[in-house]
């Protein structure tokens, strides 16, 4: 990519302001002063503006631990928003979210500009799995209905037939707060879905949460609601993998 596209998609100033500090000697690259602003940098360059040292790769991959009662949208004039956990110094670098999570969902959500990795995650054909725990009101599951879920079913919820895809689903160990909770991995993502497979059976989800997604995995907890930081080369790597595509 061009340094000054680079710079000033970066969030450091208009296309003419990163040229104008490249033009008076306040870039290097790999440690040399640079003047030419069409001068193409790599990823695993080190660049330098104004004494700052910044990152030069154009696709970015971000974790958001999403609180309850946030939107899963980069702007919205009335209710809290995903965007509100993203440093706005980079707002600028065309970031969006991987998928929605519900308003009363929280959990593990991808931030990335990179439109192909997103599709993909997306995408029902890779059928990357999706792991949610729920707490619930109602009895704990039977086997027999854990098998109905494992083989798919069809819901009729909204007027009309729909097949759920074979999920699996576990009770977890009763917690000191005497609530009944479970996990359920998905591989599809329709609206609403872990709820409405839970009502299905009679059973209300009280809270939810995403806690894995495509072999990366947080904490069952809540206390890390809110956190927002880069993906590790090994959680990257899950992705990758998951859907068929190589870093670079």
């Amino acid at each position: 990519m061009r340094l000054d596209r680079l710079l000033a998609s970066s969030g450091l100033g208009t296309r003419s302001q990163v040229r104008d500090k490249i033009a008076h000697g306040g870039v290097s690259v790999n440690g040399t002063v640079v003047t030419d602003a069409s001068l193409h940098v790599k990823d695993t360059d080190s660049i330098i503006y104004d004494g700052h040292e910044i990152s030069c790769q154009t696709k970015l991959y971000y974790l958001l631990d999403k609180p309850d009662g946030v939107l899963t949208a980069m702007e919205d004039k009335r209710l809290p928003c995903v965007a509100d956990y993203i440093p706005s110094e980079l707002m600028s670098r065309k970031l969006s979210p991987v998928g929605r999570l519900d308003y009363h969902t929280s959990g593990l959500l991808i931030i990335t500009n990179d439109g192909e990795l997103s599709h993909r995650l997306q995408s029902p054909r890779y059928e990357v799995p999706k792991i949610y725990l729920a707490t619930f009101r109602g009895p704990e599951w039977t086997e027999n209905e854990i098998s109905t879920v494992a083989s798919g079913f069809t819901i009729n919820d909204r007027g009309y037939s729909e097949k759920i895809a074979p999920a699996t689903l576990e009770m977890t160990f009763p917690s000191s707060d005497g609530m009944n909770r479970a996990l359920l991995t998905l591989r599809e993502g329709k609206t609403h879905e872990v709820r409405r497979i839970f009502a299905h059976f009679d059973r209300e989800v009280t809270a939810l949460r995403r806690i894995g997604l495509a072999g990366i995995n947080i904490s069952r907890d809540t206390d890390s609601c809110g956190t927002f930081r880069p993906l590790t080369e090994n959680e990257l790597g899950c992705l990758l993998k998951a859907t068929a595509m190589t870093a670079g």
